[in-house]
């Protein structure tokens, strides 16, 4: 709330909004709800509470057994970029390259701990569930800079599962085991990292139908915080807004 102009209880019904759903409100929603004159404020304010959230996840690692995969996010449209940040690319957006490393999407590093459902688990259902989610935008997908990334968010005791891909060829390093599952066929490796995936395309859904993609790569992290922020507290209940209050405040003192 430093140096905002917006009253605090703008801050608090925001922040209470953005806790409400599994899924959330857009910057034009909340606008609109509030009846403000102006588009960039609320939307400035909206990612400083996302990036809060971020903070807050960023204290904790992901333990025991961890699903890891990479996911690669489009971009906006122009008309955005010069919404967002009054700039436009002079790159023609049909000429740039695609698939993997491809300079139209962002790549994001998913690492999701299942948790063991132990009693609750039932006869041929799987015997884990979502646990804590972890979504991190990627400069790159190279070895080094996963191991970087692994090495602060998850602990060395743990194991890790992933596909084949080379970038994943260092985690022996940064943890206890590594196991590799190599599949050539989409639709059977889609069910060998189920929570991975269906972390995923929850976020593409989210991203899609809430803010429809309008969505620049320099705050792309700031809509994972959020979503990885609210999944990883899914049980708080009510009790979730006043959380994400409490970490705001213990934010101002690190």
């Amino acid at each position: 709330m430093v140096n905002s102009n917006l009253p605090i209880r703008y801050w608090m019904l925001f922040m209470q909004l953005m806790t409400l759903t599994k899924k959330s409100f857009s910057s034009l929603e909340m606008q609109g709800l509030i009846d403000h004159k102006r588009y960039e404020p609320i939307w400035y304010m909206m990612h400083k509470i996302r990036q809060v959230m971020g903070k807050r996840d960023d204290m904790y690692q992901l333990c025991d057994y961890v699903e890891m995969t990479e996911s690669f996010f489009e971009p906006l449209d122009d008309k955005e970029v010069i919404r967002e940040n009054g700039s436009n690319s002079s790159t023609d957006p049909t000429k740039l390259k695609r698939g993997r490393g491809s300079e139209r999407q962002t790549k994001v590093l998913v690492m999701v701990e299942p948790m063991p459902m132990g009693k609750d688990a039932k006869k041929g259902k799987p015997d884990r569930k979502v646990g804590c989610l972890k979504m991190k935008v990627m400069e790159n997908l190279k070895a080094a800079t996963i191991k970087k990334v692994v090495e602060t968010r998850v602990e060395k005791a743990n194991e890790a599962t992933t596909d084949g891909y080379r970038g994943y060829g260092k985690l022996k390093s940064v943890l206890e085991s590594h196991k590799v599952i190599l599949e050539p066929d989409k639709m059977k490796s889609t069910k060998l990292f189920p929570w991975a995936n269906g972390t995923i395309n929850n976020a593409k859904k989210a991203l899609v139908g809430i803010h429809q993609n309008c969505i620049n790569s320099k705050f792309m992290q700031n809509y994972h915080d959020g979503i990885c922020y609210k999944l990883n507290r899914r049980y708080f209940g009510e009790k979730l807004s006043d959380r994400l209050i409490l970490a705001a405040v213990q934010n101002t003192w690190y």
